[in-house]
């Protein structure tokens, strides 16, 4: 028996068997949460689970499959097909509703994907499909119009800590043995949010080790099995904050170089991409600016075309826009004007809108002056007339000092034109 059991992966033996014994995903199972709620009010609805590898889709779909008393049905998108699924259909139809649950659904093409819509509608099947791809691009849109879409999230510290702790305590095999763990950051990053790829390196690294007597996991000895250095990457802590620092001061200081080494380090440390990405939207406005604005542009672009694509080609995006901002001429006239404008505004409080400037929609306010005075400048010479619209109280203020670069120096020609001795600098 015990061979046989030493046969099963970890993973697989200590699978939870409840849905209060699921560690994560609190969003979706804590009290009054969606998953909570359709578990213990026993009503089956079909579902798509968005994320990344090994975070509990499959067994979700299991142990919501014990709480609505369904049979279950495990297919995976890569192997299977139309017969199989129209057999499933079938059994169902004469058998009752089953829990069907598709891992990898997006491997699916349309015309597989289009039959499973009449059994689902019918309630011949409830479905479940597992999906690491976007399913706003990868589900057929009547299919997903029939499902409700639940996100999953990469299993954090905590968590992780968690699924060791129970293992190391539960399981049959594992318990018997002495593991003394001395520092868990390998096996964290390693396993990249995976509770699947942390518990098999949990398993290797015992099956490796157990032959010594007590098993001694540290950062060395996870290297040591795996055969290869594991870049120790905070993502949540003090390097995490370090590093983005020094790759957005490299941006800011026009050094490509600098700036692809810092990303690289993110990335070799599985940073979030989009967080990388958002931090570059920041730069290209606060540091670049309207001295290029085509920055901005290109910033964002990155960060759409990262989330179509994800890793590991989102990592070529992101060095050309790294290198685009980085070799950009830079202004932070943007970030300083509205940072004036709010300190005015905490420092004396917020001035009365100007009465010309203010909407005239009925006759009361016309006569108390609304809109009395204000012209309107496409009525002019260069679609532009002199007159004032800030409040009375900081009238002539100036908050936007353009940058010393080409672009910004057309803007400062074009406001003294404009404003002629408004705009004296």
């Amino acid at each position: 028996m015990t061979n046989l059991i030493e046969n099963i992966p970890l993973a697989e033996r200590v699978r939870p068997q409840s849905i209060n014994e699921f560690i994560g995903q609190e969003h979706l199972l804590d009290n009054d949460k969606p998953l909570k709620i359709l578990a213990e009010r026993n009503t089956p609805s079909s579902l798509i689970f968005w994320g990344p590898p090994g975070v509990g889709k499959t067994t979700l779909a299991f142990l919501l499959s014990k709480s609505w008393n369904l049979p279950f049905y495990n297919i995976s998108a890569i192997s299977s097909g139309v017969k199989e699924l129209r057999e499933i259909i079938e059994n169902a139809d004469k058998t009752g509703n089953v829990l069907l649950f598709i891992d990898e659904i997006h491997r699916f093409n349309k015309s597989q994907q289009d039959a499973l819509l009449g059994a689902v509608e019918k309630g011949i099947i409830t479905l479940i499909g597992a999906t690491t791809e976007n399913p706003s691009f990868e589900v057929n849109s009547a299919l997903l119009s029939r499902c409700h879409v639940y996100v999953l999230k990469a299993f954090e510290k905590i968590q992780l800590d968690k699924i060791i702790d129970r293992a190391i305590k539960q399981d049959l095999i594992l318990s018997k043995t002495e593991i003394i763990i001395e520092e868990k950051e390998a096996l964290f990053l390693y396993s990249g949010g995976d509770g699947r790829k942390l518990l098999n390196l949990l398993e290797l690294i015992v099956n490796t080790e157990k032959n010594k007597g007590k098993v001694i996991i540290s950062n060395e000895v996870v290297e040591k099995v795996l055969q290869q250095k594991i870049a120790l990457y905070d993502k949540s802590g003090e390097q995490h904050y370090d590093i983005i620092s020094a790759f957005i001061k490299s941006l800011r200081g026009s050094d490509p170089n600098a700036s692809v080494y810092w990303l690289a380090r993110m990335l070799n440390g599985g940073e979030d991409i989009r967080f990388i990405a958002r931090r570059m939207i920041i730069f290209a406005s606060e540091d670049i600016g309207n001295a290029n604005p085509n920055a901005l542009l290109i910033a964002l672009q990155s960060f759409q075309a990262i989330e179509i694509l994800g890793m590991p080609e989102a990592r070529i995006i992101l060095s050309q826009a790294a290198i685009y901002l980085a070799t950009s001429v830079k202004s932070n006239s943007s970030y300083l004007a509205i940072e004036k404008a709010l300190d005015i505004i905490e420092k004396n409080g917020e001035y009365s809108v100007p009465l010309h400037l203010r909407n005239a929609p009925t006759k009361l306010m016309k006569k108390m002056g609304y809109s009395k005075n204000y012209k309107y400048a496409h009525d002019f010479t260069n679609n532009f007339v002199n007159i004032e619209y800030m409040p009375e109280e900081i009238s002539g203020l100036n908050l936007y000092e353009p940058g010393k670069n080409n672009r910004e120096e057309e803007i400062r020609r074009f406001l003294k034109q404009r404003w002629k001795d408004k705009y004296n600098f």
